[in-house]
């Protein structure tokens, strides 16, 4: 990757790292489908500003508009729904873990539709070493006595099959778009069905008057879908799905660094070890013969 390239991936690992912890405090006061309904709202309106200031058109023809009504559906519904809806039966430490299936759902789907992202041996030693970083860097904080429900852990997976699969799909037909409004377009559609759903079957819609949860739901919204649906769009067609997907690698290093910074969490050797199989795994990944 180039140095554009590893800006973008370290700065979208940084965003999305907080994602699961936000998500928690958001569910304190809200339900799952009125969480996404709003996450997905502030995030159009985001990716709406970020056209109109770089003055960028939008597509004219219903062709474009099928592809990202289905991106929609298949790259933010399902999957933002079902990650949040699993959050309420098990722990973050877990969903993170889960989450980090998803580079290992793409590598297999790429090598058979995308002709440049083929299975090699560098590319799967390094997702495997890189996800043995995330369970052990993860393994203090899960706890054996935990009621981590099956059917919860379950949806995150169903998530992230979803997210891979539609990472092909978005990199085999939208490569026309413009860069800068592809992580949007498929907001619209997401945001009308969640808008649809979530009155429907979390009536009366609640608007959240705690402080934090609005901050919980901004941070998701702008921040973590509006502009990181943009920045993650970029590395899929820049660098490829499997190295694209490998940022949610960085999520529970981040989630634990922050923990350690700002909480003056303890610095354990479970860190230290997760930590370099993850950062390992990024340079096998990513290595290529001169």
């Amino acid at each position: 990757m180039q140095p554009k390239h590893w800006t973008v991936f370290i700065l979208l690992g940084a965003i999305w790292s907080a994602s699961f912890l936000w998500i928690k405090i958001a569910l304190n006061e809200v339900g799952p489908l009125t969480l996404v309904a709003y996450r997905v709202l502030f995030g159009l309106l985001t990716g709406l500003a970020v056209a109109i200031f770089l003055r960028i058109p939008l597509p004219r023809d219903w062709k474009t508009w099928r592809i990202f009504a289905v991106l929609g559906v298949f790259n933010v519904a399902i999957p933002f729904f079902l990650i949040t809806w699993g959050e309420q039966s098990i722990d973050s430490a877990v969903a993170s873990i889960l989450n980090a299936t998803v580079p290992l759902f793409t590598v297999v789907l790429a090598h058979f539709f995308i002709n440049d992202d083929k299975i090699t041996l560098p590319k799967i030693s390094g997702l495997l070493i890189g996800f043995l970083g995330v369970v052990l860097l993860l393994s203090k904080d899960l706890d054996a006595n935990s009621h981590n429900s099956v059917i919860g852990q379950v949806a995150v997976i169903l998530a992230s099959s979803s997210y891979a699969g539609s990472y092909i799909y978005a990199r085999r037909n939208t490569a026309e778009v413009p860069g800068q409004i592809r992580g949007m377009l498929p907001l619209f559609s997401a945001s009308a069905i969640m808008w649809i759903m979530a009155p429907v079957a979390e009536s009366p819609i609640i608007i959240p008057k705690l402080p934090i949860t609005w901050i919980a739901l901004l941070w998701l919204g702008v921040l973590g879908t509006g502009l990181a649906m943009i920045m993650q769009y970029y590395l899929v067609h820049e660098i490829g799905p499997t190295r694209a997907t490998l940022v949610t690698y960085i999520f529970p290093l981040g989630g634990v660094l922050l923990g350690v910074i700002f909480l003056h969490e303890q610095l354990s050797w479970q860190l230290a070890a997760g930590a370099i199989l993850i950062i390992s795994s990024i340079a096998v990944v990513n290595w290529k013969k001169k």
